[in-house]
């Protein structure tokens, strides 16, 4: 359960992510590096962004990071060897104005990872191609569709909320491609 400078983004997040629950700390993974755990090959963070959602005694937090290399710089936690950060965006755990009270766990060996579900991630990177035209979040965004199963009814549904039916559509229609290129006879 070491990060060393050979640790890719994956193993940092569950590393931390075991770390912090061995003292009653509950960190989801969020944001970009999350999308990374769904679909690597589609998009690759720099940074773990885990939002704490249940706490426990925090001052354990910051021992937590030190035991594993990490040096608190600014708000980011730096590892001595391996070039991935990780950063504790400000809670509560949510995509826009939606709160996420579930999440998936994923279970390697004797670690463990929380993490938001597909459908969130997708909602997640949708949302910043929404407010900022982040290309990059728009290709995630269909990458970690393609990456196993998503609502695209919860999504189309939260996007008209978000006044962006029209903008889903292009997401829509590049996953619609994306389908055709992997699976020519499967419709969505």
């Amino acid at each position: 359960m070491a990060i060393v400078a050979t640790s890719t983004l994956v193993d940092v997040c569950f590393t931390v992510c075991t770390a912090l629950s061995e003292s009653d700390i509950t960190a989801v993974l969020c944001g970009g590096s999350a999308a990374t755990f769904y679909a690597p090959q589609a998009y690759q963070s720099k940074d773990a962004d885990f939002v704490i959602t249940m706490r426990g005694d925090t001052s354990k937090g910051g021992g937590v990071m030190k035991a594993l290399g990490y040096t608190l710089r600014g708000s980011t936690y730096q590892h001595a060897t391996n070039c991935f950060t990780v950063d504790f965006p400000v809670g509560p755990l949510a995509i826009g104005d939606d709160l996420i009270a579930s999440w998936e766990t994923f279970k390697r060996e004797q670690e463990h990872l929380h993490v938001l579900s597909r459908t969130d991630v997708v909602r997640d990177r949708l949302l910043w191609y929404y407010a900022y035209t982040d290309i990059s979040a728009l290709h995630a965004a269909v990458a970690v569709a393609m990456s196993g199963e998503v609502s695209l009814i919860t999504l189309r549904d939260w996007s008209v909320r978000e006044g962006e039916d029209d903008t889903f559509s292009e997401f829509l229609s590049r996953v619609q491609k994306a389908v055709a290129l992997y699976e020519p006879d499967h419709r969505v």
